[in-house]
């Protein structure tokens, strides 16, 4: 795996800790403090994130706080319909990634993965370790381990195809996943494979439509996959995401302002948002 990977999956072990910490001591605490409770030189810890996502760490708590997601609602909140409108290529870099996605049909979805082959393997990512399946179409399946363990993501994953044929081969997956990550060449891009349901299917294709460094309600996808009275079977669906990151369920928020839940924490849902606004700000 690329070697600025690694070092983001450190990066992100060590800003988990600091979520931590910001939550228990509040939201003011200084570079010195902050450094001092991760037994860090606050020069060293400055420099750290800065390298991670191009903003101090002074500026970088304020996206971790509980309050960031009321705040991107206010100043950064995307109406999905005027979203597709415009189009998925003027979303945002992300579907720049993508060379295409594809959905499996009613009829397989409901075989559960019979006759399906689904390739796996461990990878580091910026979040910390990553589990990826994919099938010979693209990428069908990533979770994030840091907060569930690598087993609970590997069984959780694997029970969505209960019939299908898993085979661990990284080495099939890897391109994809530097693609994923944003460590491939321009001339590499990372296919998605979507296995779910018609609805599911709907909800997660509204998700890919938010820009990164926006947000938007779950009441705004139901409106915008025409089922406005399906707030909550839209935050079931959005739950039920098996491609985390690349299908962005971790922008969607409750109306409130909430964070809403997060199928692979929520302490991972506030780091890929954080982590969003500063590049977007950087």
């Amino acid at each position: 795996m690329n070697v600025q990977i690694q070092e983001d999956g450190y990066h992100f072990n060590v800003m988990r800790r600091a979520i931590d910490l910001i939550d228990d001591g509040g939201e003011t605490q200084t570079l010195e403090q902050l450094a001092a409770k991760m037994d860090m030189s606050p020069a060293h810890f400055q420099r750290l994130f800065s390298r991670w996502v191009g903003v101090s760490p002074k500026r970088y708590q304020q996206y971790l706080t509980l309050g960031h997601a009321k705040a991107l609602l206010r100043d950064r909140f995307t109406t999905l319909e005027t979203s597709h409108s415009s189009g998925l290529s003027g979303s945002g870099r992300l579907h720049d990634l993508f060379l295409r996605w594809e959905a499996m049909s009613p009829g397989e979805f409901a075989a559960k993965g019979a006759g399906l082959t689904i390739f796996w393997g461990w990878f580091d990512s910026p979040f910390g370790a990553a589990l990826v399946m994919g099938t010979e179409k693209g990428i069908c399946g990533l979770g994030f381990a840091s907060e569930t363990g690598e087993e609970a993501a590997m069984d959780d994953l694997t029970a969505r195809w209960p019939l299908a044929e898993f085979v661990e081969n990284p080495d099939v997956l890897r391109p994809w996943v530097r693609a994923a990550f944003g460590a491939q060449p321009a001339d590499e891009r990372a296919p998605l494979y979507m296995i779910g349901a018609p609805f599911q299917i709907k909800v997660w294709e509204a998700l890919l439509a938010i820009p990164s460094g926006h947000v938007t309600t779950y009441s705004e996808i139901a409106e915008a996959i025409g089922h406005p009275k399906a707030v909550r079977a839209v935050g079931t669906a959005v739950g039920r995401n098996p491609v985390s990151w690349l299908i962005p369920c971790h922008r969607a928020l409750r109306k409130s302002g909430g964070l809403g839940g997060y199928h692979w924490g929520l302490p991972v849902k506030r780091a890929l948002l954080a982590y969003e606004s500063a590049r977007a700000e950087a």
